[in-house]
């Protein structure tokens, strides 16, 4: 399947969930109204309020609010999980007296840590780029981890045969097979990051996407609520693209998927 034929049947999806959402949102069956204006909106309003969001300007200090939260939280999260997991990985008996709190601490439910953050950091940006460093970090840290003890024995005895000392084995054995996993990882943190940012915004803040869809909640306001929740989608997607970029740049030795056959 060509690119642009995939992008084609993508927005078709949207177009036709979108459809059947106003449809069923506007249109009684059987004399009754499937999906309630008042409970679900219409696309039609959430797109006017998106439109009267940026029309007016009211959105951009909200989005570089949380951009920035989700940025901050994604690169501290991601550094630290590739660094301690990569140290944990070479050093197995660090990683063997750290195991049972690793797991602890992983088990915690964030949304516990969100009022404490904000009880040490205060209502500001770090309480939500705390919360969204630990959503980050664990997702890098496991798969980096992964990546590096599943190198072959029998590259790596290779390797010592041709005489490639530690730091080349390093740069040019456990280094390539993390980044695969790494970067796996990195596209299901963006999503993390941004969530992290959005719920300290909803439990505690002045701006952010979050703080709107909380304002746009306590009025009853649901289509305001699906406007905040379709631009933040959108939000991760565009972040999503750009470490796609970034993973094809620093990957370019990886072959390319077969195409399937038919």
């Amino acid at each position: 399947m060509s690119r642009w034929t995939l992008l084609f049947w993508q927005l078709m999806v949207a177009v036709v969930g979108l459809s059947l959402w106003q449809f069923f949102a506007s249109v009684p069956v059987l004399g009754k109204m499937l999906l309630p204006p008042f409970f679900f909106s219409t696309p039609v309003d959430v797109a006017s309020q998106i439109v009267k969001w940026f029309s007016t300007g009211v959105i951009w200090k909200h989005l570089a609010i949380t951009l920035l939260e989700s940025v901050l939280a994604f690169v501290i999260g991601s550094v630290g999980g590739v660094l301690v997991g990569f140290w944990f990985a070479r050093q197995p008996r660090v990683a063997a007296v750290f195991d049972p709190y690793v797991k602890m601490v992983n088990a915690l439910p964030r949304v516990v840590l969100a009022p404490i953050f904000a009880l040490w950091l205060g209502l500001g940006i770090w309480s939500k780029v705390a919360l969204g460093v630990t959503l980050v970090f664990f997702i890098v840290f496991f798969n980096v981890y992964q990546g590096v003890k599943e190198v072959s024995q029998t590259t790596l005895d290779n390797g010592r045969m041709l005489g490639m000392s530690e730091r080349q084995l390093t740069r040019h054995v456990y280094w390539p097979s993390a980044l695969s996993w790494m970067f796996s990882s990195l596209h299901t943190s963006v999503g993390f990051a941004v969530v992290g940012a959005v719920v300290g915004e909803y439990l505690g803040s002045a701006a952010g996407l979050g703080y709107l869809i909380q304002q746009a909640e306590g009025v009853f306001d649901v289509g305001a609520v699906f406007a905040g929740m379709f631009v933040l989608s959108a939000f991760v997607i565009l972040i999503d693209f750009g470490v796609t970029l970034v993973e094809r740049r620093l990957l370019v030795w990886r072959p390319a998927a077969a195409e399937s056959r038919g």
